[in-house]
Protein backbone atom coordinates (compact mmCIF):
# COMPACT_ATOMS: atom_id res chain seq x y z
CA UNK A 1 0.00 0.00 0.00
CA UNK A 2 1.44 3.35 -1.07
CA UNK A 3 2.16 5.84 1.70
CA UNK A 4 0.50 9.23 1.24
CA UNK A 5 3.36 11.58 2.06
CA UNK A 6 1.48 14.78 1.25
CA UNK A 7 -1.24 14.37 3.88
CA UNK A 8 -0.96 16.06 7.30
CA UNK A 9 -1.50 13.26 9.80
CA UNK A 10 -1.20 15.02 13.14
CA UNK A 11 -0.10 18.15 14.99
CA UNK A 12 3.25 17.76 16.76
CA UNK A 13 4.06 19.04 20.25
CA UNK A 14 5.25 22.46 19.04
CA UNK A 15 2.19 23.02 16.85
CA UNK A 16 3.54 22.03 13.42
CA UNK A 17 1.68 19.56 11.24
CA UNK A 18 3.52 16.33 10.35
CA UNK A 19 3.31 14.19 7.21
CA UNK A 20 3.86 10.45 7.04
CA UNK A 21 7.45 10.95 5.85
CA UNK A 22 8.22 13.27 8.78
CA UNK A 23 8.05 16.70 7.16
CA UNK A 24 6.79 19.57 9.32
CA UNK A 25 4.54 22.43 8.16
CA UNK A 26 3.26 25.43 10.10
CA UNK A 27 -0.37 26.56 10.27
CA UNK A 28 -1.91 23.35 8.99
CA UNK A 29 -4.59 21.00 10.31
CA UNK A 30 -4.91 17.21 10.26
CA UNK A 31 -6.30 16.23 6.88
CA UNK A 32 -4.69 19.14 5.01
CA UNK A 33 -2.67 18.28 1.92
CA UNK A 34 0.66 19.73 0.80
CA UNK A 35 0.62 20.61 -2.90
CA UNK A 36 3.61 20.11 -5.19
CA UNK A 37 4.52 23.79 -4.91
CA UNK A 38 4.45 23.64 -1.09
CA UNK A 39 1.12 25.41 -0.71
CA UNK A 40 -1.56 24.07 1.64
CA UNK A 41 -4.80 22.52 0.42
CA UNK A 42 -7.20 22.83 3.32
CA UNK A 43 -8.84 19.65 4.55
CA UNK A 44 -12.01 19.01 6.59
CA UNK A 45 -10.43 20.02 9.91
CA UNK A 46 -8.98 23.35 8.73
CA UNK A 47 -11.05 26.33 9.89
CA UNK A 48 -10.88 30.10 9.60
CA UNK A 49 -9.15 31.68 12.59
CA UNK A 50 -11.64 33.59 14.78
CA UNK A 51 -9.13 36.39 15.57
CA UNK A 52 -7.76 38.94 13.11
CA UNK A 53 -4.38 38.92 14.90
CA UNK A 54 -3.73 35.23 14.17
CA UNK A 55 -1.15 33.93 13.32
CA UNK A 56 1.10 36.89 14.11
CA UNK A 57 0.12 37.25 17.78
CA UNK A 58 2.03 35.00 20.15
CA UNK A 59 -1.02 34.41 22.33
CA UNK A 60 -2.36 31.62 20.11
CA UNK A 61 -0.77 28.96 17.91
CA UNK A 62 -3.57 26.65 16.76
CA UNK A 63 -6.59 28.71 15.70
CA UNK A 64 -6.57 27.00 12.31
CA UNK A 65 -7.76 23.61 13.64
CA UNK A 66 -11.32 22.61 14.52
CA UNK A 67 -12.62 21.60 17.93
CA UNK A 68 -12.19 17.79 17.59
CA UNK A 69 -8.61 18.29 16.34
CA UNK A 70 -7.85 20.62 19.24
CA UNK A 71 -9.08 18.04 21.75
CA UNK A 72 -7.06 15.35 19.96
CA UNK A 73 -3.95 17.54 20.14
CA UNK A 74 -4.39 18.13 23.88
CA UNK A 75 -4.73 14.37 24.46
CA UNK A 76 -1.80 13.52 22.20
CA UNK A 77 0.50 15.92 24.06
CA UNK A 78 -0.09 13.84 27.21
CA UNK A 79 -0.06 10.33 25.73
CA UNK A 80 2.92 11.16 23.52
CA UNK A 81 5.00 12.37 26.48
CA UNK A 82 4.13 9.23 28.44
CA UNK A 83 4.88 6.95 25.49
CA UNK A 84 8.28 8.60 25.16
CA UNK A 85 9.06 7.43 28.70
CA UNK A 86 7.52 3.99 28.25
CA UNK A 87 4.60 4.68 30.60
CA UNK A 88 1.15 3.45 29.57
CA UNK A 89 -1.93 4.73 31.43
CA UNK A 90 -4.75 2.26 31.97
CA UNK A 91 -7.31 4.88 30.93
CA UNK A 92 -7.08 8.15 28.98
CA UNK A 93 -10.11 10.25 29.84
CA UNK A 94 -11.63 12.68 27.31
CA UNK A 95 -9.76 15.97 27.10
CA UNK A 96 -11.27 19.09 28.63
CA UNK A 97 -10.68 22.24 26.55
CA UNK A 98 -11.61 25.65 27.95
CA UNK A 99 -13.99 27.73 25.82
CA UNK A 100 -12.99 31.04 24.19
CA UNK A 101 -12.76 34.28 26.18
CA UNK A 102 -12.40 32.64 29.60
CA UNK A 103 -8.75 33.35 30.48
CA UNK A 104 -8.80 35.10 33.86
CA UNK A 105 -5.07 35.69 34.24
CA UNK A 106 -2.75 37.24 31.67
CA UNK A 107 0.60 38.97 31.35
CA UNK A 108 0.80 41.47 28.48
CA UNK A 109 3.47 43.90 27.40
CA UNK A 110 3.05 47.62 26.87
CA UNK A 111 5.45 49.81 24.89
CA UNK A 112 5.52 53.55 24.16
CA UNK A 113 6.70 55.33 21.03
CA UNK A 114 5.91 59.03 21.24
CA UNK A 115 2.21 59.38 21.95
CA UNK A 116 1.43 55.81 20.86
CA UNK A 117 1.00 53.02 23.42
CA UNK A 118 0.98 49.43 22.14
CA UNK A 119 -0.41 46.70 24.40
CA UNK A 120 -0.50 43.02 23.56
CA UNK A 121 1.35 39.75 23.21
CA UNK A 122 4.64 39.50 21.33
CA UNK A 123 4.73 38.14 17.80
CA UNK A 124 5.75 34.50 17.46
CA UNK A 125 9.52 34.27 17.93
CA UNK A 126 9.91 38.04 18.24
CA UNK A 127 9.89 40.90 20.73
CA UNK A 128 7.59 42.95 18.46
CA UNK A 129 4.22 43.55 20.14
CA UNK A 130 0.88 42.96 18.45
CA UNK A 131 -1.43 45.82 19.43
CA UNK A 132 -4.59 44.00 20.45
CA UNK A 133 -7.87 45.27 19.01
CA UNK A 134 -9.64 42.00 19.83
CA UNK A 135 -8.82 38.83 21.76
CA UNK A 136 -10.55 35.46 21.69
CA UNK A 137 -8.85 34.07 24.79
CA UNK A 138 -9.04 36.83 27.42
CA UNK A 139 -12.07 37.17 29.65
CA UNK A 140 -13.94 40.25 28.35
CA UNK A 141 -13.47 42.08 31.66
CA UNK A 142 -9.69 41.85 31.19
CA UNK A 143 -9.77 42.81 27.52
CA UNK A 144 -12.00 45.80 28.28
CA UNK A 145 -9.13 47.45 30.17
CA UNK A 146 -6.70 47.45 27.24
CA UNK A 147 -8.06 50.46 25.35
CA UNK A 148 -8.35 52.75 28.41
CA UNK A 149 -4.92 51.57 29.59
CA UNK A 150 -3.41 53.00 26.41
CA UNK A 151 -4.56 56.44 27.48
CA UNK A 152 -3.66 56.11 31.14
CA UNK A 153 -0.14 54.80 30.44
CA UNK A 154 0.69 58.02 28.58
CA UNK A 155 0.95 59.61 32.04
CA UNK A 156 3.34 57.08 33.59
CA UNK A 157 5.18 55.11 30.88
CA UNK A 158 8.28 56.99 29.66
CA UNK A 159 8.87 57.30 25.91
CA UNK A 160 10.67 54.36 24.26
CA UNK A 161 10.15 52.24 27.35
CA UNK A 162 8.20 49.04 27.97
CA UNK A 163 6.15 47.79 30.89
CA UNK A 164 4.44 44.60 31.99
CA UNK A 165 0.65 44.62 32.36
CA UNK A 166 -0.37 41.74 34.61
CA UNK A 167 -4.07 41.12 35.17
CA UNK A 168 -6.02 38.64 37.28
CA UNK A 169 -9.74 38.24 37.96
CA UNK A 170 -10.46 38.09 41.68
CA UNK A 171 -13.52 38.10 43.92
CA UNK A 172 -13.42 41.93 43.96
CA UNK A 173 -12.82 42.44 40.24
CA UNK A 174 -9.66 42.88 38.17
CA UNK A 175 -6.35 42.91 40.04
CA UNK A 176 -3.97 44.98 37.91
CA UNK A 177 -0.19 45.06 38.40
CA UNK A 178 1.88 47.49 36.29
CA UNK A 179 5.64 46.87 36.25
CA UNK A 180 8.15 49.26 34.73
CA UNK A 181 6.11 52.45 34.98
CA UNK A 182 7.27 55.76 36.51
CA UNK A 183 4.71 57.74 38.50
CA UNK A 184 6.15 61.26 38.74
CA UNK A 185 4.08 64.27 39.70
CA UNK A 186 0.54 64.92 40.81
CA UNK A 187 -1.02 64.45 37.36
CA UNK A 188 0.33 60.91 37.00
CA UNK A 189 -0.68 60.01 40.53
CA UNK A 190 -4.22 61.29 40.00
CA UNK A 191 -4.50 59.52 36.64
CA UNK A 192 -3.76 56.19 38.28
CA UNK A 193 -6.37 56.72 41.00
CA UNK A 194 -8.97 57.96 38.50
CA UNK A 195 -8.36 54.93 36.27
CA UNK A 196 -8.82 52.48 39.15
CA UNK A 197 -12.08 54.16 40.26
CA UNK A 198 -13.51 54.56 36.78
CA UNK A 199 -13.03 50.90 35.92
CA UNK A 200 -13.96 49.43 39.28
CA UNK A 201 -10.66 47.67 39.82
CA UNK A 202 -10.30 45.32 42.74
CA UNK A 203 -6.75 46.56 43.17
CA UNK A 204 -4.12 48.55 41.30
CA UNK A 205 -0.47 47.92 42.13
CA UNK A 206 2.58 49.51 40.53
CA UNK A 207 6.21 48.46 40.56
CA UNK A 208 8.64 51.22 39.59
CA UNK A 209 11.60 48.92 40.17
CA UNK A 210 11.59 48.92 43.95
CA UNK A 211 8.91 46.29 44.51
CA UNK A 212 5.08 46.29 44.37
CA UNK A 213 3.26 49.31 45.82
CA UNK A 214 -0.52 49.17 46.13
CA UNK A 215 -2.16 52.40 44.99
CA UNK A 216 -5.82 51.31 45.07
CA UNK A 217 -7.55 48.57 47.08
CA UNK A 218 -10.97 49.50 48.49
CA UNK A 219 -11.21 46.15 50.27
CA UNK A 220 -8.74 43.27 50.68
CA UNK A 221 -8.47 41.34 47.42
CA UNK A 222 -9.27 37.62 47.62
CA UNK A 223 -9.84 34.56 45.47
CA UNK A 224 -12.10 31.76 46.63
CA UNK A 225 -11.51 28.01 46.63
CA UNK A 226 -14.05 25.58 48.03
CA UNK A 227 -16.10 28.51 49.29
CA UNK A 228 -13.18 29.95 51.28
CA UNK A 229 -11.83 33.43 50.43
CA UNK A 230 -8.02 33.61 50.44
CA UNK A 231 -5.95 36.80 50.43
CA UNK A 232 -4.44 37.23 46.96
CA UNK A 233 -0.92 38.71 46.65
CA UNK A 234 -0.62 40.74 43.40
CA UNK A 235 -0.51 38.48 40.32
CA UNK A 236 -0.17 35.28 42.32
CA UNK A 237 -0.67 31.94 40.61
CA UNK A 238 -4.20 31.03 39.57
CA UNK A 239 -5.38 28.28 37.25
CA UNK A 240 -5.84 29.99 33.89
CA UNK A 241 -9.61 29.55 33.58
CA UNK A 242 -12.40 28.90 36.11
CA UNK A 243 -13.75 25.94 34.13
CA UNK A 244 -10.26 24.46 33.77
CA UNK A 245 -9.74 24.74 37.51
CA UNK A 246 -13.12 23.09 38.11
CA UNK A 247 -12.19 20.20 35.79
CA UNK A 248 -8.87 19.64 37.57
CA UNK A 249 -10.47 19.81 41.03
CA UNK A 250 -13.27 17.41 40.08
CA UNK A 251 -10.80 14.89 38.67
CA UNK A 252 -8.89 14.98 41.97
CA UNK A 253 -12.02 14.85 44.13
CA UNK A 254 -13.46 11.92 42.20
CA UNK A 255 -10.32 9.88 42.77
CA UNK A 256 -9.86 10.52 46.50
CA UNK A 257 -11.01 8.01 49.12
CA UNK A 258 -14.11 9.02 51.09
CA UNK A 259 -12.20 9.51 54.34
CA UNK A 260 -8.69 9.99 55.62
CA UNK A 261 -6.15 12.80 55.79
CA UNK A 262 -4.78 14.18 52.52
CA UNK A 263 -1.51 15.97 51.78
CA UNK A 264 -1.51 18.77 49.19
CA UNK A 265 2.07 19.39 48.01
CA UNK A 266 3.01 22.59 46.14
CA UNK A 267 -0.37 23.82 47.36
CA UNK A 268 -0.10 27.47 46.33
CA UNK A 269 -3.04 29.45 47.69
CA UNK A 270 -5.03 26.28 48.34
CA UNK A 271 -6.79 25.48 45.06
CA UNK A 272 -7.01 21.81 46.03
CA UNK A 273 -6.44 21.97 49.79
CA UNK A 274 -9.56 24.08 50.33
CA UNK A 275 -11.67 22.35 47.69
CA UNK A 276 -11.12 18.88 49.19
CA UNK A 277 -10.77 19.86 52.85
CA UNK A 278 -14.32 20.72 53.91
CA UNK A 279 -14.80 17.43 55.78
CA UNK A 280 -11.30 16.02 56.23
CA UNK A 281 -7.90 17.02 57.61
CA UNK A 282 -5.45 18.41 55.06
CA UNK A 283 -1.71 19.04 55.27
CA UNK A 284 -0.73 21.73 52.74
CA UNK A 285 2.92 22.47 51.89
CA UNK A 286 4.28 25.32 49.76
CA UNK A 287 7.66 27.00 49.33
CA UNK A 288 6.39 30.56 48.74
CA UNK A 289 5.99 32.22 52.12
CA UNK A 290 3.38 34.82 51.13
CA UNK A 291 1.09 32.14 49.68
CA UNK A 292 1.39 29.94 52.78
CA UNK A 293 0.57 32.85 55.08
CA UNK A 294 -2.55 33.73 53.04
CA UNK A 295 -3.70 30.11 53.06
CA UNK A 296 -3.02 29.64 56.76
CA UNK A 297 -5.07 32.72 57.67
CA UNK A 298 -7.94 31.68 55.38
CA UNK A 299 -8.01 28.15 56.75
CA UNK A 300 -8.07 29.46 60.31
CA UNK A 301 -10.94 31.84 59.59
CA UNK A 302 -12.94 29.05 57.93
CA UNK A 303 -12.17 26.71 60.85
CA UNK A 304 -10.71 24.11 58.51
CA UNK A 305 -8.73 21.18 59.86
CA UNK A 306 -5.69 22.21 57.89
CA UNK A 307 -1.99 22.62 58.55
CA UNK A 308 -0.29 25.05 56.13
CA UNK A 309 3.46 24.44 56.13
CA UNK A 310 6.13 26.71 54.62
CA UNK A 311 8.42 24.06 53.15
CA UNK A 312 10.76 23.89 50.15
CA UNK A 313 9.79 20.54 48.66
CA UNK A 314 12.70 20.57 46.22
CA UNK A 315 15.30 20.74 48.99
CA UNK A 316 13.26 19.03 51.68
CA UNK A 317 10.65 16.72 50.17
CA UNK A 318 8.36 14.75 52.45
CA UNK A 319 9.96 11.43 53.37
CA UNK A 320 8.20 8.05 53.04
CA UNK A 321 7.68 8.02 56.82
CA UNK A 322 5.90 11.39 56.63
CA UNK A 323 3.93 10.44 53.52
CA UNK A 324 2.67 7.12 54.87
CA UNK A 325 0.37 8.92 57.32
CA UNK A 326 -1.92 10.03 54.49
CA UNK A 327 -4.77 8.27 52.72
CA UNK A 328 -3.85 10.19 49.54
CA UNK A 329 -1.42 12.80 48.25
CA UNK A 330 -2.22 15.60 45.82
CA UNK A 331 0.81 17.11 44.10
CA UNK A 332 0.78 20.12 41.76
CA UNK A 333 4.39 21.15 41.07
CA UNK A 334 5.68 23.89 38.75
CA UNK A 335 6.68 23.17 35.13
CA UNK A 336 9.99 21.55 36.08
CA UNK A 337 8.14 18.75 37.86
CA UNK A 338 8.99 17.29 41.25
CA UNK A 339 11.71 14.70 40.79
CA UNK A 340 12.90 14.78 44.42
CA UNK A 341 9.38 14.45 45.82
CA UNK A 342 8.38 11.82 43.26
CA UNK A 343 11.31 9.62 44.28
CA UNK A 344 10.20 9.82 47.92
CA UNK A 345 6.60 9.05 46.94
CA UNK A 346 7.80 6.03 44.98
CA UNK A 347 9.21 4.58 48.21
CA UNK A 348 6.03 5.28 50.20
CA UNK A 349 2.92 3.18 50.78
CA UNK A 350 0.43 5.99 50.04
CA UNK A 351 -2.57 4.26 48.40
CA UNK A 352 -3.33 7.06 45.91
CA UNK A 353 -1.45 9.95 44.31
CA UNK A 354 -3.28 12.62 42.31
CA UNK A 355 -0.60 14.37 40.25
CA UNK A 356 -1.68 17.65 38.66
CA UNK A 357 0.79 18.86 36.04
CA UNK A 358 1.25 21.83 33.69
CA UNK A 359 3.97 20.04 31.71
CA UNK A 360 3.38 16.58 30.17
CA UNK A 361 7.13 16.12 29.72
CA UNK A 362 8.13 16.57 33.37
CA UNK A 363 5.02 14.63 34.45
CA UNK A 364 6.10 11.67 32.32
CA UNK A 365 9.61 11.75 33.77
CA UNK A 366 8.22 11.76 37.33
CA UNK A 367 5.75 9.01 36.40
CA UNK A 368 8.70 6.74 35.55
CA UNK A 369 9.86 6.90 39.19
CA UNK A 370 6.38 6.24 40.55
CA UNK A 371 5.81 3.26 38.26
CA UNK A 372 9.25 1.87 39.10
CA UNK A 373 8.20 2.12 42.75
CA UNK A 374 5.18 -0.07 42.14
CA UNK A 375 2.45 2.44 41.33
CA UNK A 376 0.05 1.97 38.44
CA UNK A 377 -1.01 4.99 36.37
CA UNK A 378 -4.73 4.36 36.64
CA UNK A 379 -5.88 7.29 34.49
CA UNK A 380 -4.89 10.59 32.93
CA UNK A 381 -7.19 13.47 32.04
CA UNK A 382 -5.71 16.01 29.60
CA UNK A 383 -6.79 19.64 30.13
CA UNK A 384 -6.38 22.47 27.61
CA UNK A 385 -6.86 25.62 29.70
CA UNK A 386 -4.60 27.59 27.36
CA UNK A 387 -6.90 27.27 24.38
CA UNK A 388 -5.27 27.29 20.93
CA UNK A 389 -1.79 26.99 22.46
CA UNK A 390 0.60 24.07 22.83
CA UNK A 391 0.56 24.46 26.63
CA UNK A 392 -1.30 21.46 28.09
CA UNK A 393 -2.14 20.38 31.63
CA UNK A 394 -3.38 17.12 33.11
CA UNK A 395 -4.36 15.09 36.14
CA UNK A 396 -2.75 11.68 36.56
CA UNK A 397 -4.10 9.22 39.15
CA UNK A 398 -1.60 6.70 40.50
CA UNK A 399 -2.67 3.79 42.72
CA UNK A 400 -0.84 1.04 44.57
CA UNK A 401 -2.23 -2.32 43.37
Amino acid sequence: MTQDNDLILRIAAKGDGVTADGRHFALVAPGDRIAADGSIIAGPHHVDAPCIHFPGCGGCELQQIDEPSLADFVSARVTGALAGQGVVPQTVLPAHVSPPRTRRRASLRAARQGKRITIGFAEQGSHVLVDLTMCEILDPSLFALIAPLRTMLLTCLPDKRAAHVRMSLTDQGVDLLLEGVKVEGLAADEAIGDFARAHGLGRLTIDQGDGPETRWEPEPVTVSFGGVAVGFPPYSFLQATPDGEAALVKAVQDALPATGAVADLFCGLGTFALAIGANRPVYAAEGARDLVLSLKLAGHRAQRRMVADHRDLFRRPLTPEELNRFAAVVIDPPRAGAREQAMQLAQSTVPLIAYVSCNPGSFARDAVHLVAGGYVLDSVMPVGQFRWSTHVELVGIFRRP
